[in-house]
């Protein structure tokens, strides 16, 4: 496959769409911050499929790592990336530089609620969201992109982007793709490279406890105790639990009846710091 057309200024980005949309063509986004998995080029594919035209965004945004988080670590590998993408026929790469997204000056930030603010990753990571929000909503309004896919492995990242598109009432529709995991049940993450050979041998234990506590509600078991169960589980086999909930699929609040049900985890092995979520 030909090599997509590498992007780096707004305005090039926006020369292109409006071609494109000269000729009617849907525009799907898929954005990312590099480090390229198969979890992400299931992204690209679901994007190929909603759209004939399609763009890949990579950019390490650094206002939603936290002065503590590994922003200076997070793994670039953008030749391999444009490679990987070439070989499944992204359109476009959209590559903008920090000043690019963050000129001189830049004083405005998306600070979002709802299920911003529910106690999970907010919880560990209060200023996050807002970068994610912000950075997200610049990219739908420099894109304008007629759908734009995520992960659901980040699912509380999600429903608040979704919230923010509702909220600010952008055009583009934001769909989720289901999470991308190893044979073995781990989730796909750009972070999974930094465990160590015995990390990695219990770092499936996440899913499979998502699965017990999940077969365990199912089966009847008092919420409280199944997920007392899966957070014991966990403790044992090494990993520091940050929160394993169940919630509202949509508000990502506490539990409503007859409302469908997300189970969600966040746990650190080591260095690193595993997320993963199930429908229930």
């Amino acid at each position: 496959m030909a090599q997509p057309l590498i992007i780096d200024s707004i305005a090039t980005l926006r020369a292109t769409v409006a071609g494109w949309r000269a000729r009617a063509e849907r525009i799907a986004l898929v954005p990312t911050m590099g480090a390229l998995h198969a979890g992400h080029l299931s992204l690209v594919h679901r994007a190929r499929h909603e759209a004939p035209r399609s763009i890949v965004t990579i950019f390490v945004n650094p206002t939603q790592f936290a002065p503590s988080e590994d922003f200076g670590k997070y793994p670039r590998t953008f030749e391999a990336d444009i490679a990987a993408l070439a070989a499944i026929g992204a359109d476009a790469v959209y590559a903008p530089q920090l000043a690019e997204m963050y000129p001189p000056g830049f004083a405005t930030a998306i600070v979002p609620e709802g299920p911003a603010r529910t106690g999970l990753e907010d919880a560990f990571r209060p200023t996050h969201f807002h970068g994610v929000a912000t950075v997200v909503t610049k990219l739908l309004l420099q894109a304008l992109p007629d759908v734009a896919i995520f992960g659901e492995k980040d699912f509380q990242q999600l429903a608040v982007i979704r919230h923010v598109a509702r909220d600010l009432d952008l055009r583009t529709t934001i769909i989720g793709a289901a999470t991308v995991r190893e044979a073995d049940g781990l989730a796909m993450s750009s972070r999974n490279v930094f465990l160590t050979p015995a990390e990695r041998s219990i770092a499936p234990l996440v899913h499979d406890t998502l699965q017990a506590v999940a077969a365990a509600l199912r089966g009847g078991t008092d919420a409280t105790d199944a997920l007392a169960a899966g957070e014991a589980r966990l403790a044992a086999s090494g990993f520091a639990l940050d929160y394993l909930a169940l919630r509202d699929a949509g508000t990502l609040g506490p539990l409503q009846p007859a409302q469908p049900a997300r189970l969600l985890v966040a746990a650190r092995l080591g260095s690193v710091r595993l997320i993963d979520n199930i429908a229930v």
